[in-house]
């Protein structure tokens, strides 16, 4: 597969369209490995129109899903959007971009993450382990058990947080004292909720196409097909989904996208 050559950007066959991609339950079982059928399936793809993906999560995670030991992401995608398209590439050379502490300044980010130890500390929950606080590029990820717990652990701290609402109460006393941050609060997975800068969702990786048409050569993509299949409120899909900007497609699982791929473009 690394060895395709695809036409230029600016000469697709089907122009100014561009597909991007949710990774985990879209193009692959939850935190496993894209199948050689898939990854075949998007390489007769990419010979049609542009491709990309758009992941929450950061680009090593995206290497270990989609590529492989000798085969780089990178290659296998026009456009790779990690951590929401905060880490960016395009035909293999990174764009530019930024990170959480460069937009919040070093003094309010001390101050929130200060604030949150103090109240995990003072929090009254059968079990703490460790990292409660998990600095990534574009958010911060806050468990009041920390991430460090086990399966069983995890699994015992989601019962008791249905029923406590730890994690809601706490998120309500977070956007209460830091209204003027311009915050956005998401609960997701089992233990933690991140904290990210309002707009910075999968929306996000939108700028870096706008930016495209005003590059020489560039292309405008006036069609930008989104796969994903948490596009449901309070889903990570959601926001870029239905964007105006987007013409959103809701798929189940990775069949289910390689389904709608050949009806839609004739593979």
């Amino acid at each position: 597969m690394g060895d395709q050559t695809y036409p230029p950007l600016n000469e697709r066959p089907i122009a100014n369209t561009i597909c991007l991609f949710d990774v985990d339950g879209t193009l692959t079982l939850a935190r496993r490995s894209a199948t050689p059928e898939m990854l075949s399936l998007l390489s007769e793809l990419r010979k049609k129109v542009a491709i990309g993906y758009v992941g929450g999560s950061d680009l090593a995670k995206q290497q270990e899903q989609l590529g492989s030991a000798d085969v780089p992401v990178t290659t296998l995608f026009d456009f790779c959007f990690a951590e929401n398209g905060l880490t960016a590439f395009k035909s293999g050379a990174p764009l530019a971009s930024t990170s959480f502490i460069q937009w919040l300044g070093e003094p309010k980010y001390k101050t929130l993450v200060n604030f949150i130890l103090h109240y995990i500390a003072d929090l009254d929950i059968p079990v703490k382990r460790g990292t409660f606080v998990e600095f990534r590029n574009g958010m911060i990820n806050v468990s009041p058990i920390g991430r460090n717990a086990t399966v069983e652990e995890r699994n015992e701290y989601e019962r008791y947080d249905k029923e406590h609402k730890i994690r809601e109460k706490f998120v309500e006393v977070l956007r209460e004292k830091f209204a003027d941050l311009g915050l956005t609060y998401s609960i997701g997975g089992q233990i933690s909720f991140d904290v990210f800068p309002a707009g910075w969702d999968k929306t996000y990786c939108l700028q870096h196409l706008e930016n495209e048409a005003k590059q020489p050569g560039g292309v405008q993509y006036t069609t930008i097909h989104f796969f994903g299949d948490k596009t449901y409120k309070g889903g990570n899909d959601y926001e870029i989904y239905e964007d105006p900007r987007t013409i959103g497609h809701s798929v189940t699982n990775p069949d289910d996208t390689a389904a709608e791929l050949k009806k839609l473009f004739n593979l």
